[in-house]
């Protein structure tokens, strides 16, 4: 059987802001609000593929470096939770329409090459917390990080000794209008 890596695209979130995030969610959610993600592993997926193949890996990436997509902003000022999957993230309030359209054309590829997508619409956010089967309060309205991505990322995701490790394989730019 041909060895397969579990993969998605995402966009990194600048150091500062991914530093940010970490101290703003301590001193707004209770210490067992859920399992934490880590700093390091804060990001947010454009389009999950799964288990995916060397081959099928290399097609992707070729489809990805075809891509075109203009930089933009993005205002991460809203949080949410969803009990169902255990999950507390924030995200934008309003996503732009240039996110919109790089996680659209990332699934539509993945969608093509025979990677799995879920029905539900592209809902653009960062965890901070898994297992979060308790309903916590969500801090008010007023807090917002702003940044213009520059590119977006091929990552692998792994599990060692007890934690998800994220990987970055490779990487294309955003285009500057």
């Amino acid at each position: 059987m041909a060895e397969t890596r579990r993969l998605f695209f995402a966009l990194t979130l600048p150091d500062k802001i991914q530093s940010e995030i970490i101290s703003w969610r301590a001193t707004h959610f209770p210490y067992a609000a859920g399992k934490p993600v880590a700093r390091a592993n804060l990001h947010l997926t454009l389009a999950f593929l799964g288990d995916i193949s060397v081959e099928k890996q290399r097609a992707l990436c070729q489809l990805a470096g075809r891509i075109r997509q203009s930089a933009f902003n993005l205002c991460l000022d809203d949080a949410g939770q969803w009990l169902r999957s255990g999950v507390i993230w924030v995200g934008p309030r309003h996503a732009p329409r240039g996110l919109l359209q790089l996680a659209d054309m990332l699934r539509a590829q993945a969608a093509r090459s025979g990677c799995y997508q879920a029905a539900m619409p592209f809902h653009p956010h960062i965890t901070l917390y898994r297992q979060a089967t308790q309903a916590v309060a969500l801090p008010a309205p007023g807090f917002s990080w702003s940044f213009r991505p520059t590119e977006f990322a091929l990552y692998a995701s792994s599990f060692k000794q007890g934690r998800t490790h994220y990987q970055v394989l490779e990487k294309w730019p955003c285009l500057e209008q």
